[in-house]
């Protein structure tokens, strides 16, 4: 009886383990928001990495006066191009424009060019991949 008295009127022993105890709920929340964390980056990781387009060809048409790039998908997802740009600017195209797995296709650009010029042209798909190139006027 005089042991459980002692032990129980004797608080040395109760603030470290408090500690402890504290010390281990916080060390596992912390890893559980780390845990989620790299759950939601690798997931978007994941999609945009499975999102890739190659440009295989680029034609400046002189009957039509656009630009028209040979788009194919070879990734393990649908693609849909956004936005198209043309030295930096923003240029008009065939809206919409999407592409299925292994799928390929012309995308026709509207705008102008000079013969021996060079091109940087930039093609944006919904998920954010751009596919670039510096491509020459003939």
């Amino acid at each position: 009886m005089k042991f459980v008295r002692r032990f129980v009127q004797d608080k040395r022993a109760i603030t470290p383990v408090l500690s402890h105890l504290l010390l281990t709920v916080v060390a596992v929340a912390v890893m559980s928001i780390a845990t989620s964390a790299t759950f939601v980056i690798t997931t978007n990781l994941r999609e945009s990495m499975g999102e890739r387009v190659m440009t295989e060809d680029v034609w400046f048409n002189n009957a039509t006066g656009t630009v028209d790039v040979y788009v194919h998908n070879v990734g393990k997802m649908p693609i849909e191009v956004s936005a198209v740009y043309v030295n930096h600017v923003r240029q008009p195209f065939d809206l919409p424009f999407r592409l299925g797995l292994n799928g390929h296709d012309w995308l026709r650009i509207d705008c102008s060019w000079n013969s021996g010029s060079v091109y940087y042209i930039d093609i944006v798909t919904s998920r954010g991949t751009h596919v670039a190139g510096y491509y020459k006027a003939p």
